[in-house]
């Protein structure tokens, strides 16, 4: 067994870690360089940083899982949300930083396709009979049973969470760094259950841990929406097949805490004809702006995951 957890996050991290020398100089060639927002003006030396760097990642997830997958079948549904994201999120950046086009893939065209991937991923959940039912954290083991609204409430969370991953990914080692301690809650429960997905969660933190490589502060590469998009379709997937959705409100906090900054911070701006609740949002940015490093924000929020998956440990 200790072999069958330490392989997949060597061989995900030797991917990773060795496509960043052969992959960074290839973005840069191309120009696929972030352009950041003018109101950070320490961010401003970030232009032109290669972003896209998530295909590091989506690769070395790729290969390592496909490596386990015959022995492995619950490896499948995971897999495909996980690359049916990533591959949203690289139409996304290819649009905006290859073809110019400044918004991307439209909202509209976004969602369509974030339902099309999270519908299929349904279908399979069903025919396939793995149970929609959902452990309720502090329960003793109690499973709470939604009957007709586990699919409208599987969608919400779902797209949620890809959302949620995609905002956090906003500073350098951001996203990585809190995914890398929800990928490993997740290694832990799916070994300690015998689930059969502990190959693709420990896949994620070696593949992940491989790309912080050239993620630090100060970044050589971001992940761009390709890697934001696959995690979250990760960490929503992995979820549904442990039987474990509401756990991304403990565990994904971060992620919640950074969706719900935009959405108030939208409509508080609406509300009040042009306020701000926040200094900026997503509230990363918030903190920044309020003196904070970069790094101290990083650090921060990956303590705050850290704890919040050691009580949701407590929880299950």
């Amino acid at each position: 067994m200790t072999i069958q957890v330490i392989l997949p996050v060597l061989i995900a991290f030797a991917v990773s870690a060795v496509l960043g020398p052969v992959m960074i100089p290839v973005l840069r060639r191309l120009k696929v360089g972030n352009t950041e927002r003018k109101e950070l003006e320490s961010h401003q030396k970030k232009n032109g940083t290669p972003t896209m760097g998530g295909i590091m990642i989506l690769i070395a997830i790729t290969v390592t899982a496909l490596i386990y997958v015959k022995d492995y079948p619950k490896l499948i549904p995971i897999l495909f949300v996980t690359v049916g994201f990533g591959i949203i999120g690289f139409l996304d950046d290819y649009l905006k930083v290859v073809l110019r086009r400044s918004d991307g893939l439209l909202a509209w065209q976004k969602m369509i396709c974030e339902i099309i991937v999270t519908a299929v991923f349904a279908v399979y959940l069903v025919k396939t009979h793995i149970p929609m039912s959902m452990l309720i954290p502090f329960s003793g083991g109690k499973y709470l049973e939604l009957g007709w609204l586990a699919l409208p409430v599987m969608f919400l969370a779902v797209i949620g969470t890809v959302n949620g991953v995609n905002f956090t990914d906003g500073l350098d080692g951001l996203a990585s760094s809190v995914t890398i301690l929800v990928a490993t809650f997740f290694s832990v429960v799916a070994i300690g259950t015998s689930a059969g997905v502990e190959p693709i969660t420990c896949a994620v933190v070696g593949a992940l841990l491989g790309f912080l490589l050239f993620n630090v502060y100060p970044a050589s590469v971001f992940m761009g929406d390709t890697g934001s998009l696959a995690l979250g379709g990760f960490v929503a997937s992995t979820a549904y097949v442990l039987q474990m959705p509401i756990f991304i409100l403990i565990v994904g906090l971060i992620y919640w805490i950074e969706i719900f900054s935009v959405i108030i911070q939208v409509l508080y701006f609406k509300k009040t004809g042009g306020k701000r609740f926040f200094r900026m949002a997503p509230i990363h940015h918030h903190f920044e702006l309020g003196g904070w490093s970069e790094t101290r924000v990083v650090a921060v929020f990956s303590i705050i995951t850290a704890i919040l998956c050691l009580v949701a440990f407590i929880g299950m």
